[in-house]
């Protein structure tokens, strides 16, 4: 007989909300600037009229998009996401709507590496990347000392030595 398994109940931190509307808002910018450009430029250029109107309806769209992603999407995404680790499983829970719950086995983990970009340095956080034969499988947004500690243990559990 099997032994139910306790869904995770670690959270990422909080800090993830600032991290991921950071990245939002330039990535939004950049995407309102190309389309404001083309619209500049069919405007100069008068190219047909209806791909002024495409154009017009993008930056509506975008302008929505743009709304949900900054200010709602990541403190969903933070609310959310879940995980844990024992000697036999990693477990990842994430999802508002639909949730996905994984279950890595540790005997399938091959390697394990911690990623920072500037907006995770800024606030002194990590993504723990746990690769398996077939797949790669994330969690974002840990504090420093627990994402070391976190790859150390995930590292131990599925006895991976660490090259130097």
């Amino acid at each position: 007989m099997y032994s139910k398994i306790q869904p995770p109940t670690k959270k990422i931190s909080k800090e993830s909300v600032k991290v991921w509307r950071m990245t939002e808002a330039i990535t939004n910018l950049i995407i309102l600037a190309v389309l404001g450009i083309l619209l500049f430029v069919d405007d100069y250029f008068t190219w047909k009229e209806w791909i002024g109107w495409i154009l017009n309806g993008l930056i509506v769209l975008s302008f929505f998009h743009a709304i949900w992603s900054i200010f709602i999407e990541p403190i969903l995404l933070q609310k959310y996401w879940r995980y844990d680790v024992n000697e036999e499983f990693i477990q990842t829970k994430r999802g508002a709507w639909s949730e996905t719950h994984e279950l890595i086995p540790m005997t399938k983990v091959q390697s394990v590496k911690l990623n920072q970009g500037p907006f995770l340095r800024k606030y002194n956080l990590y993504s723990l990347s746990i690769g398996t034969m077939g797949d790669s499988h994330d969690i974002p947004a840990i504090p420093e000392k627990e994402a070391y500690e976190l790859r150390d243990k995930i590292a131990h559990f599925a006895k991976i030595k660490e090259v130097d």
